[in-house]
């Protein structure tokens, strides 16, 4: 898709109009192959982040990023197809790790072809969160070696990727004396095209078929100092986890908006049944609309490392995939037996919801971190 192909809210520069063009037109056309098909759409996700819907949250020449605009904009695109909204976090968080890193090499040109969209990437932190959630072990390691690491190890499950793109990877490191030794973890951008870098094909989903999801094989991966994020990884993951959690928002809004929306689709011909069910569509409004009120207010300071704003950030995460869940699983009832269709947007958004119930952080890792944060006592 060249820019000059591009529609004249895209070119205009106005964000939010030129991501509902986007998603209305171009991707409503595509969602079914997407879903379906497992059709990649690297053209649209280009288009996307020449509107600039993947990088608002980043600092500019014009400015300090805007959350609250990156997540409405997300929003837009899940409330069409939630795939979409979903590589549009990969792409939203690896750019934020490129800038956050304050890496030179990362934060020039790579930046800079990632915000335009000529470079796309995702991120490989699924197993790295639940390790330091202990939830399972971190499954790359690293080997101190001169100018460097030596990085080995699978990941299971790693989402926009392809041969020409990357993701920020976090692998512990591996020390003579480990059970003496502090944690210590190193993150970096990992390079699909690097020698040692593998990808392989996953097993289908129920969903989530066009998110180019593989299986990412590192073996002996040299990563010099120019490709480390952050080292060590843990004051930096402290840093930036209350952002990478809060842009998830923008997927469950989307899709709870979009079940919303089918529920009034049926109103006129089903209302005089559908009065008897309960999460009717004006009761799921209002709850969506507080909850989209409580993101916006944490995107204003999404860098806050307080316990008790994470603890909130968190909340609202589980909030949001919880009413997600409620309120596909509303519009399947709303709708009858035209939502049990394959063909039907109900019965895609019921498997969508599902996705955010459990990528990283899964409801019950939200949960398992709220209890344990609000039950941590607070240093001397």
């Amino acid at each position: 898709m060249n820019p000059a192909d591009l529609p004249p809210e895209v070119r205009a520069g106005d964000l939010l109009a030129a991501t509902r063009v986007l998603a209305q037109g171009p991707l409503r056309e595509q969602v079914q192959a997407i879903d379906r098909e497992g059709l990649y759409p690297q053209a649209l996700l280009q288009a996307l982040a020449a509107a600039g819907a993947m990088s608002a949250h980043l600092d500019s020449d014009q400015g300090p990023g805007d959350y609250a605009l990156a997540i409405q904009a997300m929003a837009e695109v899940s409330r069409v197809c939630g795939a979409t909204g979903f590589m549009m976090w990969c792409q939203a968080v690896a750019g934020l790790y490129l800038q956050q890193s304050g890496q030179p090499a990362l934060s020039g040109e790579v930046l800079a072809a990632h915000v335009s969209g000529k470079r796309l990437g995702g991120t490989a932190l699924s197993n790295p969160m639940k390790s330091f959630a202990q939830i399972e072990s971190l499954l790359l390691k690293a080997t101190p070696v001169p100018g460097g690491y030596r990085v080995s190890g699978t990941l299971p499950w790693v989402s926009n990727l392809g041969p020409d793109h990357y993701c920020g990877a976090i692998a512990a490191v591996q020390t003579g004396d480990a059970a003496a030794a502090a944690p210590h973890e190193i993150m970096f951008l990992l390079r699909c095209d690097a020698p040692g870098v593998t990808l392989r094909e996953c097993p289908s989903f129920s969903g989530m078929e066009g998110t180019a999801t593989y299986a990412l094989r590192v073996k002996d991966l040299f990563v010099g100092e120019g490709e480390l994020m952050a080292d060590p990884a843990r004051p930096f993951i402290a840093r930036i986890r209350a952002a990478f959690v809060m842009l998830q928002c923008g997927m469950a809004v989307g899709i709870t908006q979009g079940a919303i929306d089918s529920m009034w689709e049926v109103e006129p011909q089903l209302g005089h049944v559908n009065q008897y069910l309960e999460d009717r569509p004006d009761a799921l409004q209002a709850e969506l609309d507080g909850l989209s009120q409580r993101v916006m207010q944490l995107a204003r300071t999404p860098y806050n490392t307080d316990k008790d704003f994470f603890i909130d950030v968190l909340d609202a995460r589980a909030h949001g995939a919880e009413l997600c869940l409620r309120a596909a699983q509303s519009a399947l009832m709303h709708q009858g037996a035209r939502g049990y269709l394959m063909s039907s947007e109900v019965q895609r958004r019921v498997r969508e919801s599902h996705f955010v119930a459990i990528v990283t952080p899964a409801i019950k890792h939200l949960r398992k971190e709220i209890a344990r944060l609000s039950a941590e006592e607070l240093p001397a």
